[in-house]
C-alpha cells in the first residue's frame, strides 16, 4: 500500500542517508486523537469508539470479539471507565488459564475446607470484581462444564462458592472477549448457546490492523514517541520506504505485532530518523508482506548453443555469476533511474516484490538519490 496519499505535501520532507525522503512523526499524528488510551484516525477505530459510547452507560454483559492483537483489552478497559461504576476494580482473567479441576473456584471462590488444600477462604474473581468490571478474556476457551454456571451468575447475578450453600449477590459489569468465532463453537456443540446469546447482547467487533491501514500511519507515530521517551530517543522522522513497507504488511499479530516492531526499530536506530534498515528483519522477509516475483524466463533446449567454449567448471561458473550480476545490477539501475529513485515503482517495472528491490539494493550497493539518478555505490547500503 503506498502512502502518498496521507499528505503529498509533507512540510517536513528532507532526504535523508543516501536520498531517502523522510516524514515528520508530529505530521503524521496530527489527523489522530487519543481517546480512552486508543488511537482514532480510520474510520473503523472511529465505529468502534461509537460503539463503546453506545454500550457503556448500560450495565449489560459485552462481548468483544477480533483476533489476537487488536486491542480487546483496550476496548474493555474503555468500556469499564466509561461505564457507570469507572471508580470500582477491573478484575482480568483469561480462561485459557483456567485450571479445569479448580475452574469454578476460581471463578466463584470457596470455602475453607471446600476440597484438599482449601485451607482459607477464597472470594473468586466475581465477587473480586464486585462493584466494578469482571473482563473474562479468551472466554471461548471456557470448559462446557462451567458455561451453565457461568450463565446463570450472569443471570441471577449471584454466585456460590464451592463448598457452600450461601448465594452471594455481585454487581458486576461482564465484559468477554474472544479471537474464535463462538457462533460456529455453537454449531460444534462446543460453546453452549444460551451462554452465546446472554454474552452476545452487547457485541463489538474489532476488526484487523490489515483491514484499518489508513490508520497504521497515525499508530506508528504515536507508537514511536512512546518507545523514544522509553528509551531516551528523540525520533523525529520516519524514512517513506520505512512507513510504506510498515503499512503494506499483513501483521497477522495486528496492533500488538506492530507496536512490538517499532520497540524493536527504536533500539537500532542511533539518528533522529527511523529508516528501513530499522526495522526487524521479520517485517521485511515476511512472505505475508511480499508479492510473487516476476516468472522465470524459459530457454528452450533447441535455443541452447550446442558448442560450448572450453573453459575450466570454476572459470565458467565465475563467469556465469558476473554476467548474472552485471545484468541484475544494470536492471535495478535502470529501474531506479526510470522511476526517480521510487522503490516501489521500480519493483512494478522490475516485475518483483519491493522488498527484492531494497534486497537488490543491499547486495550489490547501489544508492537512490530521488530525482538525481542511481548510482553504485562502494559499499552497500545496509536493509
Amino acid at each position: 500500500m503506498s502512502i502518498q496519499s496521507i499528505d503529498p505535501a509533507v512540510p517536513e520532507t528532507v532526504t535523508h542517508g543516501a536520498g531517502a525522503e523522510r516524514i515528520s512523526i508530529a505530521e503524521l499524528a496530527r489527523d489522530s486523537e487519543q481517546v480512552a488510551g486508543m488511537v482514532v484516525v480510520s474510520a473503523a477505530s472511529r465505529k468502534v469508539m461509537a460503539s463503546i459510547a453506545r454500550i457503556a452507560p448500560y450495565k449489560t454483559a459485552v462481548l468483544v470479539q477480533g483476533e489476537s492483537g487488536v486491542g480487546k483489552e483496550l476496548i474493555s478497559r474503555a468500556i469499564h471507565r466509561e461505564g457507570p461504576c469507572p471508580n470500582g476494580p477491573f478484575v482480568t482473567f483469561n480462561c485459557s488459564n483456567l485450571v479445569e479441576s479448580l475452574a469454578e473456584s476460581q471463578l466463584f471462590g470457596h470455602v475453607k475446607g471446600a476440597f484438599t488444600d482449601a485451607r482459607e477462604e477464597s472470594l473468586g474473581y466475581f465477587r473480586a470484581a464486585n462493584g466494578g468490571t469482571l473482563f473474562l478474556d479468551e472466554v471461548g476457551e471456557l470448559p462446557l462444564k462451567l458455561q451453565p454456571k457461568l450463565l446463570r451468575a450472569v443471570e441471577t447475578h449471584e454466585v456460590q462458592p464451592v463448598g457452600s450453600t450461601h448465594n452471594h449477590k455481585v454487581n458486576i459489569r461482564l465484559v468477554c472477549a474472544t479471537n474464535r468465532d463462538l457462533k460456529a463453537m455453537v454449531k460444534a456443540g462446543t460453546f453452549r448457546a444460551d451462554l452465546y446469546y446472554r454474552l452476545n447482547a452487547a457485541a463489538i467487533l474489532v476488526p484487523p490492523l490489515r483491514q484499518r491501514r489508513e490508520g497504521i500511519p497515525a499508530l506508528v507515530a504515536h507508537f514511536i514517541e512512546a518507545h523514544a521517551e522509553r528509551f531516551a530517543r528523540e525520533v523525529r522522522f520516519i524514512t517513506r520506504e520505512a512507513l510504506e513497507a510498515l503499512c503494506a504488511g499483513e501483521w497477522p499479530g495486528n496492533v500488538r505485532q506492530l507496536f512490538n516492531a517499532l520497540e524493536s526499530a527504536l533500539m537500532m536506530t542511533d539518528s533522529d530518523t527511523l529508516a528501513l534498515s530499522d526495522l526487524p528483519e521479520s517485517i521485511l522477509r515476511s512472505e505475508s508482506h511480499a508479492q510473487p516475483d516476476a516468472e522465470p524466463t524459459v530457454i528452450r533446449a533447441s535455443e541452447v548453443p550446442t558448442q560450448v567454449p572450453t573453459a575450466k567448471s570454476g572459470e565458467v561458473m565465475q563467469s556465469l555469476d558476473s554476467a548474472i550480476e552485471r545484468a541484475a545490477v544494470d536492471a535495478l539501475t535502470r529501474a531506479l533511474n526510470a522511476t526517480a529513485g521510487n522503490c516501489v515503482r521500480a519493483a512494478e517495472l522490475l516485475g518483483v516484490s519491493r522488498y527484492t528491490v531494497y534486497r537488490m539494493i543491499n547486495r550489490y550497493g547501489v544508492s537512490t538519490f530521488r530525482g538525481r539518478g542511481i548510482v553504485p555505490t562502494a559499499q552497500p547500503v545496509r536493509i
